[in-house]
């Protein structure tokens, strides 16, 4: 992999907001490094949105946080608000109870559904599989179905688990979906190092909340380098 510039590793972070942080000046970092996305919550949607104005960062919101539990259509719904209150894409949760009972149906209708939503409004959803929770049969099942269904991306984790992205998971989907889907990695990340990992592993985008960390901390190599 050739060496990215501060930019180029910018461009793969999706910069997550908690509900306590000072939303201007995350925001205003997010502009000033030109990150991929601000992820937030879903409530938040619309003043992110609103802070990120005139600036080409996205917004994603959160939907069934942590454990994807919500009924379908209670999902959906909250999708399509998300949606309606201006994000740019989605990270949600499959229902990981349907998943581990083995009720393999259910999780391909539900995935189905949410990416045929999002196409239709040109907003990108990330269905997050929790690989942690995830026995190899079972992440290679849902990233079968996931070539069925095509969501814009598979992610990895919610972060709020165990354990979050690994190569080797990364590695494995990537195996599995192809081209198919993107891969976002998330759960984690919080070096600059890491981060490059999981991008030679085949992740598209990575989800943290340490991107000054990361960010910082490249400059600081890169400019060793001169």
């Amino acid at each position: 992999m050739e060496r990215l510039t501060l930019q180029e590793l910018a461009k793969y972070l999706d910069h997550v907001i908690e509900i306590d942080y000072d939303f201007k000046a995350e925001t205003d970092f997010a502009k000033k490094y030109g990150v991929a996305c601000c992820a937030v919550a879903e409530n938040n949607v619309a003043d992110i949105k609103n802070l990120l104005n005139g600036s080409d960062v996205l917004v994603s919101g959160a939907v069934a946080f942590p454990g994807g539990d919500s009924m379908p259509d209670a999902k959906l719904m909250d999708v399509q608000r998300c949606i309606d209150l201006g994000a740019d894409e989605v990270d949600y949760v499959i229902n990981l109870t349907e998943l581990k009972q083995n009720r393999w149906k259910m999780v391909e209708e539900e995935m189905g559904r949410i990416a045929e939503l999002c196409r239709s409004h040109n907003v990108a959803d990330k269905a997050i599989i929790e690989t942690c929770l995830l026995t190899e049969k079972e992440k290679i099942r849902v990233c079968e179905i996931a070539k069925e269904t095509r969501p814009a991306y598979i992610k990895t984790s919610t972060g709020n688990r165990k354990a979050g992205a690994t190569v080797e998971d990364v590695r494995l989907i990537r195996s599995v979906v192809g081209d198919t889907c993107k891969i976002k990695a998330a759960g984690g990340i919080r070096t600059w190092y890491i981060a490059l990992a999981m991008i030679e592993a085949g992740a598209n985008r990575l989800g943290t909340s340490s991107a000054k960390k990361i960010l910082d901390g490249y400059q600081l190599y890169l400019d060793s380098l001169k």
